[in-house]
């Protein structure tokens, strides 16, 4: 059982210490640990280039992404672990550029539904499946750190942070909304913040090994939506509302002074982070294929003469 601890944010600051107090927590609850720090680490933006989508196409066991960066160090350490605490700073509203570099280059590689159909096929042309870690579940924590007393300036933190969770099916048991930092002045002068990170830590260790259904633990807020517990909600009008992380769908109510919003089990039982919310997606982009290759298809003689004031923008916009 190993818990895996990255943080986002400076060296031996906020970050670092209140993801080691998970870490602490779960090695006494019997994990193995192992602690990263990513500020030193270069981890470009994707590129879009699909060089990890035509690795998988090929049928190679092994996806890996063509940028020779230490996107791969990180990438690595996620799929050795079972459980995954992650802290990170938010600088303005959401959480730093580095976590989401990251996220765009893990999540769209190791999609599940992809990698589920793709073995399928795999295993009836009788090739070599994919490496097993892609497919094991894994418990996740969320520490977002904002030196914001306002808490609307580190709104975006956790959702941000519930990002990386969608792709491999991951199942949150817990988050820390550490703001206020600013005042707090150090993590370690605010012992109920670090017993919060202890707890989390404790939870993503006890969680590990069981399966999904059988963990109902949650360490932190509750937040409005039944599955990441953020305080997020979309509204089109009406009383039927949507979690914007989650994508689940619920009616709103008001009791008073009070919101009261009813989640169905069927729309909690296709959240993001689900097999099936996953392979939504993946049908959703499947369709999107059969309909816009067929239209550039159609389209492929008159094309790249329409992108011809495009391609040379200079001297498009200096001959008007």
């Amino acid at each position: 059982m190993k818990v895996l601890g990255i943080s986002f944010g400076r060296r031996n600051q906020r970050c670092d210490v209140m993801v080691k107090e998970a870490l602490f927590a779960a090695k006494a609850a019997g994990a193995e640990v192992q602690f990263i720090n990513t500020i030193r680490m270069d981890i470009g933006h994707c590129r879009a280039c699909d060089y990890c989508s035509r690795l998988r196409d090929k049928g190679e066991v092994e996806i890996h992404c063509c940028m020779k960066d230490d996107f791969s160090v990180l990438e690595e350490a996620c799929l050795e672990a079972d459980g995954i605490i992650i802290g990170a700073p938010v600088y303005a509203v959401g959480i730093v550029g580095q976590f989401k570099n990251f996220v765009d280059r893990f999540g769209p590689s190791h999609d599940r539904a992809a990698l589920l159909e793709v073995n399928k096929k795999r295993k009836e042309e009788g090739k070599p499946e994919l490496d097993s870690r892609y497919f094991k579940d894994r418990y996740t924590g969320f520490i977002s750190v904002g030196g914001a007393q306002t808490h609307n300036w580190v709104s975006l933190g956790l959702p941000m942070l519930d990002l990386f969770s969608f792709s491999f099916c991951m199942k949150c048991v817990g988050h820390v909304d550490a703001y206020d930092q600013g005042r707090t002045g150090h993590p370690l002068l605010d012992p109920a913040l670090m017993a919060k990170c202890g707890e989390l830590g404790k939870a993503v260790a006890k969680s590990v090994g069981k399966p999904y259904e059988e963990v109902d633990t949650w360490v932190g807020e509750d937040g409005v939506c039944p599955v990441c517990h953020n305080p997020l909600l979309s509204m089109n009008g009406t009383t039927h509302v949507e979690c914007p992380v989650c994508g689940i769908w619920g009616e709103l109510s008001v009791e008073g002074e009070r919101v009261k919003v009813d989640w169905l089990e069927k729309e909690i039982a296709r959240a993001r982070n689900t097999t099936i919310g996953i392979y939504e997606h993946y049908n959703e982009i499947q369709n999107m294929i059969k309909v816009c290759v067929p239209k550039l298809t159609a389209n492929k003689e008159t094309l790249p003469k329409m992108m011809e004031r495009y391609e040379n923008f200079e001297e498009s916009i200096t001959a008007m």
